[in-house]
């Protein structure tokens, strides 16, 4: 589907008792069409100079590509891989955040780097790092963000120093819909911990205008870190209002805690890829962030305090920051 089709599409006039009315078959095949007209979309924003069209159309098929999902049902979708979660940032994502934690412009960083992603490394620990950064995580029903909701989002700030210890730290929990989830369960339960419960009776995040203005004012003020930021990413670009618009023209960087770890502790290279070295549990471990005994949380705020823990104990360990 081209970007024209996808636009032409996501502007139809869209009836859903007509596809519901079908079955199961009809609403797969409107998924299915929905889903590839998202691709085109987000494809012609992130790499056009001019995209000809306002993001919201993108939010808005998202929005209701869930509906239809959720009328399938998770555990047949859980396998089907997504066309909007990206697996890493690019090399300009890597090269902002580098230049966002030293005080200097990307492209300096990219001459450094060239391309070759071995000099990142080097890039990393070039300049002092100095500034502030909001550390941020998010769980979710799933890895698709076209298909999924935002259950918990946590937050907090800290000072890019060699003793600065987190502060400003807030958690939100967001609701889902009743059909299917208050029967079915919530997707991911064993993994997060975040059952009905937890989730009964609050706004779900697309629906929450406060929160998402909070965040995005935050977002539009420090860096955000993340531990495989590109997830953050795009589940931000599809659920908060803006976040893509301020994206595309620089006014938010990322920074992805996963790719510090990989270029600046040795000891990923050396341990087996099947071990997860890079994984924010193991790596908290090796720092003596997490103490012996505990696990990852997976809840938004414990996570992003624990990753930031971990990110100043490995710079640290390098004497990165500005003295």
């Amino acid at each position: 589907m081209n970007v024209n089709q996808a636009l032409e599409y996501a502007n139809a006039f869209y009836i859903p008792e007509f596809i519901f009315a079908g079955g199961y078959e009809s609403i797969e095949a409107e998924r299915v069409k929905g889903e590839e007209a998202l691709k085109a979309l987000l494809d012609e924003w992130k790499s056009a100079e001019n995209p000809g069209f306002g993001f919201d159309i993108v939010r808005e098929l998202a929005d209701r590509n869930r509906g239809l999902c959720d009328a399938i049902g998770e555990p047949r979708l859980r396998n089907v891989l997504s066309s909007a979660l990206s697996r890493s940032l690019s090399d300009a994502d890597l090269c902002a955040g580098i230049a966002a934690m030293q005080g200097r412009t990307a492209a300096s960083v990219a001459r450094e780097v060239r391309g070759d992603r071995d000099a990142y490394a080097v890039a990393y620990v070039r300049k002092p790092i100095k500034g502030t950064v909001l550390g941020i995580d998010i769980e979710t029903t799933g890895t698709a963000p076209e298909r999924g909701y935002i259950l918990n989002v946590g937050w907090e700030t800290m000072e890019l120093t060699s003793d600065a210890v987190p502060e400003g730290g807030e958690a939100v929990f967001c609701g889902l819909p009743e059909d299917p989830y208050k029967e079915a369960g919530v997707p991911l339960e064993r993994i997060h911990h975040i059952n009905w419960g937890m989730v009964e009776g609050k706004t779900p995040f697309r629906e929450d205008a406060a929160l998402q203005e909070r965040l995005l004012k935050l977002m539009l003020k420090h860096p955000i870190m993340a531990h495989n930021a590109a997830f953050e990413d795009s589940w931000f670009m599809l659920h908060l209002k803006g976040y893509a618009e301020a994206r595309r023209e620089g006014k938010i960087v990322v920074i992805d805690s996963r790719d510090i770890c990989r270029k600046l502790d040795g000891e990923v290279n050396a341990l087996p890829r099947e071990s997860a070295p890079a994984a924010l549990e193991n790596w908290a471990r090796r720092r003596g962030t997490l103490v012996e005994g505990e696990s990852e949380r997976h809840l938004g705020l414990d996570d992003t305090d624990l990753m930031l823990r971990t990110v100043q104990a490995e710079m640290n360990r390098k004497t990165m920051f500005a003295r």
